[in-house]
């Protein structure tokens, strides 16, 4: 069984909204390991569902679409937001 990734969306450092925020990507992880192709120098594989992104407005429904569909699953919640208050005056002292 392919195993799943749900991912939270986190706000990106040149974002100062919220608009993209909160919103969820379901991953697959590749089950196979990675090979050197000696042609070309690439690395990969053949599985193709390390390809595939997903996304879903809410974790609950991420969850409910790979219990439905039986995959394993784990969630990664997006790291804190840390703000860094300071005032322009700041840089000058």
């Amino acid at each position: 069984m392919p195993t799943a990734r749900i991912i939270e969306t986190d706000r990106k450092t040149t974002q100062s909204g919220r608009a993209k925020a909160g919103k969820w990507t379901l991953e697959f992880e590749s089950g196979r390991a990675q090979a050197h192709d000696p042609l070309t120098g690439w690395v990969g594989n053949a599985d193709t569902r390390t390809q595939v992104r997903l996304a879903f407005e809410s974790k609950d429904a991420a969850i409910a679409y790979c219990q439905q569909h039986g995959f394993d699953y784990h969630v990664v919640p997006a790291p804190p937001v840390k703000l860094k208050l300071q005032a322009y005056a700041d840089n000058f002292r």
